[in-house]
């Protein structure tokens, strides 16, 4: 139980996450390769499964199990570390010098089991380690907790302040159209009234100059 507590932990500050999805025979070995930088906090987990003939899927065995090395490539193959891990699993460690790592996987039984087939599920996140320096102690992990309930809460603040900002864009931009339609109303009624206006005066001249005969 603490291991899923660490692991995501360090989910919380990854910098980088892979998950691969491949299949085995029993005693087969896959590996794969990451550049590792110096002081990183790698954190994996594993689900595999067996396929039954009878049903015709992939199941859960509890004598199954995997063997995990991890070696660097850079310093002769030196191994960092070689564990058993139960059909769901994780593991932790922390590389200690820069360079490709080589990270292997071997479906075993305990009771001798051989020629089957596996779906094995691997994912790795990488973090800083400094950030984890005290991860073995359950009050690390309550403070980054602790931590993310704080970035939720300011999340939902901005959220807030957001909602908030578009509420008065909505009655500025309402203030605006109103406005706008008020100037575009008093135009037209100016030139309504100058139009009238002209109408006006050149009837008045035009029945001034038929008085005075000019017209």
């Amino acid at each position: 139980m603490f291991s899923k507590q660490i692991f995501a932990a360090v989910l919380l500050f990854v910098s980088q996450t892979f998950a691969l999805h491949f299949y085995l025979k029993t005693n087969e070995v896959r590996c794969f390769f990451e550049e590792l930088p110096e002081e990183t906090l790698v954190a994996g987990r594993i689900d595999a499964y067996e396929f039954n003939d009878h049903t015709n899927s992939y199941v859960k065995n509890s004598n199954l199990y995997l063997q995990i090395t991890i070696e660097e490539t850079f310093d002769n193959n030196h191994k960092v570390a070689d564990q058993k891990s139960s059909p769901t699993g994780q593991f932790i460690f922390t590389s200690i010098d820069s360079g490709e790592h080589k990270f292997c996987l071997t479906p075993v039984y305990n009771d001798g089991t051989t020629n089957k087939a596996h779906r094995i599920f691997f994912d790795i996140a990488l973090g800083s380690s400094h950030d984890y320096a005290d991860s073995k102690s359950t009050k690390k992990v309550d403070a980054l907790t602790e931590r993310v309930h704080g970035l939720n809460k300011k999340l939902e603040e901005i959220h807030w302040e957001q909602e908030l900002m578009r509420e008065r864009e909505a009655v500025f931009r309402d203030m605006s159209e109103s406005t706008n339609s008020r100037v575009i109303k008093w135009t037209i009624i100016q030139l309504f009234v100058l139009v009238g206006t002209c109408f006006y005066q050149l009837r008045h001249l035009k029945s001034f100059f038929v008085k005075q005969k000019i017209v």
